[in-house]
């Protein structure tokens, strides 16, 4: 592996930075503390330009170059939140707020944007503008949105945008990317039924949501199995099904929630369009009232083509040929990294977090060994995106 000397030599400065932030866990757009400590550093360093409050909780550094002349700007993206989460790692710096923790690893990717944010700064051996972004809320708070509407990409002149973020199960020195939808759109739907009530002993004298709710999540589930095209993705969760609270009453009302993940924007509609037809379909089957509140939550993380073949060889030359996947398959989660893709072009990437519990698991802890790997990762895509010579 290619790791820069001086990236391996920080580790244990950037671990430490890691696992404070660790320790003290905050979510969505109230991550003060964690953007205060991300402030700080950066004016230490030595940035150009650091700017709190962008996207409500977001900082933006600056790094110029030696030189300016290419007046090329390429931009870093690292979240900051964490997840209400009980932590079960045990670990000497687990979370020391209850029902709060870094269960995805943005401490991780925080620590790492850091360590190469002071490593460009010693160095600035690069021709143009290297702006690191630190976001909020990417947790369900929409905190890349927050920051593209604040101005942030035309402020600094971000031509182009770069992110990353670890996956367990693949080993520490891998990266795994690819061109087109990287992750999917995320949105979520409720489900309000009302029947009648009536007692459990005399069920023709009411109209059982249950039942009702039992035959449209089996509906439900039909779209992906015979609207979608088969070589297409879609996935429709239906994970809250709410009813009733005596055994021997028929409730008069039962609430459903689920989630749908898509990879295009023809397939998110098309199963945006069948739940609704489903939906009034079943009103009138069983005379009772079924509403559909379809939310449309982060678009498809969508890299492009160029950015990503670049993005593909400078982690070949951090980590070696063979342990690049350029071609992964998509993954199903969404990420509001997203909104940074429409606004510029761009790419997103794995980086590999070992044999660990999986993200959003209460015993997740992101792997320190990655840090060197993601530290380089960065540096090097500046320094060869804008060449000082």
């Amino acid at each position: 592996m290619a790791i820069i000397n001086r990236v391996a030599g920080m580790k244990d400065e950037i671990a430490a930075w890691r696992r404070d932030i660790h320790e003290n866990p905050e979510l969505l757009y109230e991550v003060h503390r964690t953007a205060g400590i991300v402030q700080e550093k950066l004016k230490a360093f030595g940035c150009d330009e650091v700017v709190p409050g962008i996207g409500k909780t977001g900082v933006v550094g600056v790094i110029k170059g030696r030189k300016a002349g290419s007046g090329k700007v390429i931009g870093l993206r690292a979240d900051m939140d964490a997840l209400p989460i009980q932590e079960i790692t045990g670990l000497p710096y687990a979370s020391k707020t209850p029902g709060k923790m870094h269960a995805c690893g943005h401490d991780g990717h925080t620590a790492m944007l850091l360590g190469a944010a002071k490593y460009l700064c010693e160095t600035r051996n690069f021709d143009g503008t290297a702006v690191v972004i630190f976001q909020p809320a990417e947790e369900g708070g929409a905190g890349g949105k927050a920051m593209v509407d604040d101005g942030m990409m035309d402020r600094w002149g971000v031509q182009e945008v770069y992110g990353m973020h670890n996956n367990p199960g693949m080993p520490v020195d891998q990266f795994a990317i690819r061109p087109g939808p990287m992750l999917a759109a995320s949105d979520r739907f409720d489900v309000f039924i009302e029947g009648l009530g009536s007692h459990a002993a005399k069920p023709h004298l009411g109209n059982d949501p249950v039942t009702i709710g039992c035959q449209l999540h089996q509906a439900l589930q039909s779209i992906v199995a015979r609207n979608v095209n088969p070589v297409d993705s879609a996935v429709v969760s239906l994970t809250m099904f709410h009813a009733g609270d005596a055994m021997n009453v028929i409730p008069q009302t039962a609430k459903l929630c689920g989630t749908v993940r898509t990879l295009t924007a023809p397939v998110r509609d098309l199963v945006e369009r069948r739940m609704h037809e489903i939906c009034e379909g079943m009103a009138r089957m069983h005379d009772a009232k079924v509403e559909l509140k379809y939310a449309r939550g982060y678009p498809v993380t969508v890299n492009h083509e160029a950015q990503t073949k670049f993005a593909a060889n400078i982690a070949r030359l951090v980590v070696g040929d063979r342990n690049v996947d350029d071609d992964v398959l998509p993954v199903l989660g969404g990420e509001d990294f997203s909104y940074m893709l429409e606004a510029r072009p761009g790419a997103f990437i794995f980086i590999g977090n070992g044999d660990t519990a999986g993200v959003h698991h209460p015993a997740y802890d992101f792997n320190d060994d990655a840090i060197p790997v993601g530290c380089s990762y960065w540096a090097r895509l500046v320094e060869t995106a804008m060449p000082a010579s």
